[in-house]
């Protein structure tokens, strides 16, 4: 008999659960810091142990597609994986996870076959990046409202031509005279809405679910058929829909030209939910006035766009998202309360609907 099942044996306790915390990105803006790591490890009870990821990983779009070395050695005993996405791999050799909860809002790239079948419990970031956005989305309609591109064109040639601000290239216009569409009615939509109907537009929504009613910044909602019929009015026109087969390249060229004159696209959500093609046509025939895109068909940009060179557009690299205190702030909270939530078997924040895409 084994001195551990013989008399006077002490109980093998068993091993702790295991929580991977993998958020060292690649991207300074986006990658982990000590304090939330240690806030997260601090949090740890009885019976759980976190492991910190220390390889970088890329946190760019929907998370990493090739998982560190060190991540695969670690998910064969973990319970619980915190991450940006997850690649397929990774999930495959993770035969004990329950619950996945990734650090991006959109999920397109971890719906794979196997992750939907499973019965891993899978939570996103919606809401975490809200502000931040909705912040990003008005100084960037605020740049063609104003025409400050005209200005740094001015400026470019040295030249003081204060006449140039009245001509309709110009456009000028105030954010109360304007109408906002926003598609994507979930927490970013609603924070984008808040902000503009604070200063005076009127905004209209979109969400797959219309009777559900009006978020808060909307005066008024609608559904996905009806997107055409409020194209004409939109004098700014903002995605923030998530990615699914139904909203792949949802604004293209006949949408486009339904869009007013002079009207300002905004996309902060996916980049292939714009056809590019057609809304450089749209840009460098100044049918549209403006575009704020901080997302594209594919990134990082190529160098041969022809978004690169058109003035009409304010271009970042997938960073409207970036708020070094206050995004980690948020993504912290709501890692911990989930995690007290899952121990709990209570019912947990930003739950994926796998067949619905987000």
């Amino acid at each position: 008999m084994s001195a551990e099942t013989g008399s006077g044996a002490r109980p093998v306790a068993p091993a702790p659960r295991l929580l991977v915390v993998d958020l060292r990105s690649t991207a300074a803006a986006f990658t982990l810091p000590e304090r939330v790591a240690r806030a997260i490890t601090d949090a740890t009870p009885d019976g759980w142990r976190v492991h910190i990821v220390e390889s970088v990983t890329d946190s760019f779009g929907d998370g990493a597609q090739q998982p560190s070395d060190e991540a695969l050695a670690l998910i064969p005993d973990a319970e619980a994986y915190v991450g940006f996405g997850m690649p397929k791999s990774l999930f495959l050799a993770g035969k004990k996870l329950r619950w996945v909860q990734t650090g991006t809002a959109g999920v397109a790239s971890l719906l794979f076959d196997e992750m939907q079948r499973s019965d891993v419990t899978l939570t996103n970031a919606a809401g975490i990046y809200g502000p931040t956005i909705a912040e990003h989305v008005l100084a960037g309609v605020l740049h063609f409202l104003r025409a400050l591109d005209v200005a740094e064109e001015l400026r470019a040639s040295k030249t003081w031509d204060q006449g140039a601000f009245g001509t309709p290239r110009a456009a000028v216009r105030e954010i109360d005279e304007c109408r906002v569409l926003v598609i994507g009615a979930g927490g970013l939509g609603s924070e984008i809405a808040w902000r503009f109907q604070a200063l005076g537009a009127r905004v209209t929504g979109v969400r797959r679910r219309p009777e559900l009613g009006a978020p808060r910044g909307f005066d008024a909602i609608h559904g996905p058929g009806d997107i055409d019929a409020l194209l004409p009015a939109a004098d700014v026109l903002v995605l923030a829909t998530p990615l699914t087969g139904d909203t792949q390249a949802l604004l293209g060229a006949e949408r486009l030209a339904r869009l007013p004159q002079d009207a300002i696209v905004c996309n902060v959500a996916r980049g292939a939910l714009v056809d590019e093609p057609a809304l450089v046509a749209a840009l460098e025939s100044r049918r549209v006035r403006g575009a704020v895109l901080d997302v594209f068909a594919r990134e990082p940009l190529a160098a041969d766009s022809a978004l690169w060179h058109l003035p009409q557009v304010v271009h970042t690299p997938h960073v409207s998202g970036v708020s070094p205190r206050r995004f980690w702030d948020r993504l912290q909270d709501l890692i911990i309360d989930n995690w007290s939530r899952y121990r709990a078997g209570a019912r947990l924040r930003n739950v994926v609907d796998k067949r619905a895409g987000y």
